[in-house]
């Protein structure tokens, strides 16, 4: 394989994916920015994607939007039950590809229906129990949104206060949750390695894409900071959505995180990028897991992955 950390591939873009035809992918917030042009990407390539969304009539009509196949489903990351109930109505069919790509960030101090802080309820939590509930159906490879932001402030898992009741701060909270997402991500890969499973586990960041995600964050101050990054910074989500899809598509180690080549990772073509020494703690990795299964309820069936296409294969 060829080593990607050296150079991207200037030339790389959608028109490079390649036949998805037969393939099914779920992504989580496709009603919009990064999410919809994902979607869209991966449909015209050939694949049937099911686009898991919090309110179904807007994500009807982002559908309306995707050219090819294309379903839409209920799934509140904010609500363990709704996880469950998306998982629950899959129903045995194999499923190639998870993109975990919804997110919230910098939000007022909220909390979700189970009583997480929101931020790390929904980017973490959230996609910690859908992707463990949906493994057994897993064949290819589940790939988790980050950001440059897990290295904001020294960002560490506060496993002492993850819900910040000591004292709210939007940004931290956000910085938190996206390294939970590397964690995440190499503690999956090391348990389905240890397993024998083929599936691989790999993390995309968009660099700075301007989305509708930053017209969210609750502090007024960032909000003009982050329309004036828009206007001269950032790239659209169309190549912010390259990473994913090229994490998504191309032959990548388990565990590799793919971002922007150009400076600060803020724009670029998709390039395998660093992550900071936190996001690489293995120990950490490991507690945050155990401590994640204990707040979602939610086993890890690593062992199980691929399960459904394997009985499938055999009939």
């Amino acid at each position: 394989m060829a080593d990607h950390t050296k150079k991207s591939d200037k030339a790389w873009d959608a028109a490079r994916l390649p036949d998805l035809t037969g393939r099914t992918a779920v992504v989580t917030g496709a009603n919009s920015g990064i999410g919809l042009t994902a979607s869209d990407a991966l449909a015209r390539a050939g694949a049937h994607v099911v686009l898991a969304v919090r309110d179904p009539e807007r994500g009807r009509a982002a559908a309306a939007k995707v050219s090819g196949s294309t379903e839409v489903r209920r799934l509140d990351l904010a609500d363990l039950s709704s996880v469950r109930e998306f998982a629950d109505g899959w129903q045995g069919r194999p499923l190639d590809l998870l993109i975990n790509n919804a997110g919230v960030m910098m939000l007022p101090r909220q909390r979700t229906a189970d009583g997480f802080e929101m931020q790390f309820g929904t980017n973490h939590l959230g996609h910690f129990a859908l992707t463990n509930l949906l493994l057994p159906y897993i064949t290819d490879r589940v790939v988790t949104v980050s950001s440059t932001a897990h290295r904001w402030f020294g960002a560490r898992i506060r496993f002492e206060d993850l819900d910040f009741a000591s004292g709210y701060d939007p940004q931290r909270a956000y910085a938190q949750s996206k390294l939970a997402n590397l964690l995440f991500t190499l503690e999956l890969q090391r348990r389905l390695t240890e397993s024998g499973s083929p599936v691989r586990a790999l993390a995309a960041h968009p660099g700075y894409a301007a989305t509708n995600l930053q017209s969210h964050a609750g502090n007024p101050v960032m909000r003009a900071l982050m329309k004036v990054g828009n206007r001269f910074f950032a790239q659209d989500d169309r190549a912010g959505a390259l990473p994913t899809l090229y994490a998504a598509t191309q032959d990548l180690p388990g565990a590799s995180y793919v971002g922007p080549d150009g400076l600060a990772e803020m724009r670029g073509t998709p390039t395998l990028v660093g992550r900071s020494a936190a996001a690489s703690d293995a120990a950490v990795a490991r507690r945050l897991w155990t401590v994640s299964e204990e707040l979602t309820g939610v086993g890890a069936p690593v062992g199980q992955a691929g399960r459904a296409a394997r009985v499938d294969a055999e009939r």
